[in-house]
């Protein structure tokens, strides 16, 4: 065939269909599940969809994005909500960021962390640290740090901390201690609005309804229940069986049983890459909030946020929480309902960048593309992948 595509999640579902709307039927896409959607399906739990991959939301930022996939499920099927994220730290629950809401914390503590932020390395043109934790401090002050950032980012990926890069939170603003100062005092926030300040999610469905849809449009182009146990790059072959001019990957670069035809730096290379698992665990009670979803540094709490359904998903009741999997006890003989992620997160490791720059350019080479989350091995929200599935297919079949 012209097109294998492994992985059925946002981005391998966007850029089959894509193909097909540029005329391009000449395809199969391939997944291990049993239903599409990736990340983002959605179940049935307590009568009410669930999302089992986390909190995954329709950011309303990119409008071909949404024109896209409002082709395939009609906007008015979406409700649309202004964002409302809390942190849960030191006995305050303040809107998130934390470094635009001090303001919301008790007195005392808004002196506490001006103090911190008045000293913090970047306010006062330090060197910028290579390693995570002191960047930590250097950014956003002690205060910030030892209450949020660090135990949070501990919480979610890991003791080490120190096997993380820096190059992945440029994107972090400086903490002003004259801002700040001046939100304390005139009690509102500053600054820029983060990711998903406004979104969408379904009326009536999880998320997962749209990307199930997406591939029920494929119809026998999509082939479900089938393990990518080997890739041959030279040859374009997926478990011996399928080939194809081009392959596109989505799917985690070390979960596939088999590479041949890449050169031994890279098998080795993708050997370093390392990710985060996360469980799903639906609890059958609501909360007194109009939060959306709340993040919970506190280390002695073995989830790092909760995902409050009742306050965006129509008629449901209760809330799930986000744990990663080596804080979560699966042992427990219990009626818990949870759902496990084994590939989460990408980690954002030191020297990262450069091992997926390597394979991308060899791979790329033999007409074989990774796209998306974990083709890329990028932390990428889902309009994002949407983006680049599309632009990635117009360019090749536009």
């Amino acid at each position: 065939m012209k097109y294998l595509i492994l992985g059925a999640g946002p981005s391998g579902l966007t850029f089959a269909c894509r193909l097909l709307k540029n005329g391009c039927d000449d395809f199969l896409i391939i997944d291990k599940e049993d239903e599409a959607g990736g990340l983002c399906r959605s179940k049935d739990v307590d009568g009410s969809p669930l999302d089992i991959g986390g909190g995954h939301f329709l950011d309303v930022k990119r409008q071909d994005v949404l024109d896209f996939l409002f082709s395939y499920m009609n906007e008015d099927e979406w409700d649309i909500f202004d964002r409302d994220s809390r942190i849960e730290v030191n006995g305050n629950i303040i809107n998130s960021p934390i470094e635009a809401n001090i303001w919301q914390m008790k007195l005392k503590d808004q002196v506490e962390y001006l103090k911190a932020i008045a000293i913090a390395g970047c306010n006062l043109d330090t060197p910028m640290p290579e390693r995570f934790v002191e960047w930590i401090y250097w950014k956003l002050g002690k205060k910030i740090a030892e209450d949020y950032m660090i135990p949070y980012n501990q919480k979610m990926f890991g003791k080490n901390l120190d096997e993380l890069g820096t190059y992945w939170l440029n994107k972090l603003p400086n903490v002003s201690f004259e801002e700040t100062l001046i939100s304390c005092l005139e009690r509102k926030a500053y600054g820029s609005q983060p990711a998903h300040a406004r979104f969408y999610y379904p009326k009536k469905y999880g998320y997962g309804e749209i990307w199930k849809r997406m591939g029920e449009s494929l119809k026998d182009r999509l082939i479900l229940n089938t393990e990518i146990k080997e890739l041959d790059l030279d040859k374009r072959e997926v478990n011996g069986i399928y080939s194809a001019d081009r392959i596109v990957t989505t799917i985690p670069w070390d979960s596939i049983g088999r590479i041949s035809g890449l050169s031994e730096e890279n098998l080795k290379a993708i050997g370093k890459l390392k990710h985060t698992s996360i469980v799903i665990e639906y609890i059958n009670e609501n909360m007194d909030t109009k939060a959306h979803w709340i993040y919970y540094p506190d280390p002695e709490l073995t989830y790092h946020r909760k995902l409050i359904r009742h306050n965006f998903c129509r008629g449901s009741k209760g809330y799930w929480t986000e744990t990663n999997r080596d804080r979560f006890d699966d042992k427990a003989e219990d009626e818990r309902q949870y759902f496990i992620n084994e590939y989460a997160y990408p980690l954002n490791t030191i020297g990262k960048e450069e091992i997926m720059e390597k394979i991308l350019k060899e791979a790329s080479s033999k007409e074989v593309y990774g796209l998306g989350r974990w083709g890329e091995w990028q932390h990428y929200n889902s309009d994002l992948v949407v983006k680049l599935s599309l632009d990635l297919a117009d360019r090749l079949e536009g």
